[in-house]
């Protein structure tokens, strides 16, 4: 069984887990987790503002995880959505469920427009999004406040 929960300090080791090996081993990305302070400090980074961080665990395990930053303005930006690939699919549903509890957050938090960006490597997760309402952008289209990855080419919006 799965369970979605908000993100706090004893899953800090469990998320550097799940997403490092996906970003270097399954994509092949050259990024470490020093490139990303996001994750040194996920309360300051993202449960601020509007923002929020879940987790997806499987008997306390961190299997997903996704992420939503205030970016004022009544957007935010998606980030960090990451399933273990045993937990992909429609079996286990991960993906839907931690999508679903930010739509609901943001919501609840009065959010119009959520923003993505992700890599050309990410193909399934292109189609998921898409299957999901994402609307594909060009990056001009962006809110100026928009956090941008160094390796994000392929941009997104969703309008609540």
């Amino acid at each position: 069984m799965i369970t979605i929960t908000t993100y706090s300090e004893q899953h800090r080791s469990g998320i550097v887990d799940l997403i490092l090996p996906i970003q270097q081993g399954e994509f092949g990305l050259a990024i470490t987790l020093e490139e990303q302070p996001d994750l040194l400090d996920i309360p300051a980074f993202y449960q601020s503002g509007h923002g929020n961080f879940w987790v997806a665990l499987a008997d306390g395990e961190v299997v997903g995880s996704i992420s939503l930053r205030d970016i004022g303005n009544g957007q935010a930006a998606l980030r960090k959505m990451f399933v273990k690939p045993a937990f992909r699919g429609r079996e286990h549903q991960v993906a839907q469920q931690l999508l679903q509890a930010l739509f609901d957050w943001s919501t609840a938090q009065g959010l119009r427009e959520v923003f993505l960006g992700t890599t050309s490597a990410f193909l399934a997760a292109h189609r998921f999004y898409e299957k999901h309402g994402f609307v594909e952008i060009a990056a001009d289209e962006l809110p100026a406040a928009f956090p941008r990855m160094r390796l994000d080419t392929k941009f997104y919006r969703y309008s609540l």
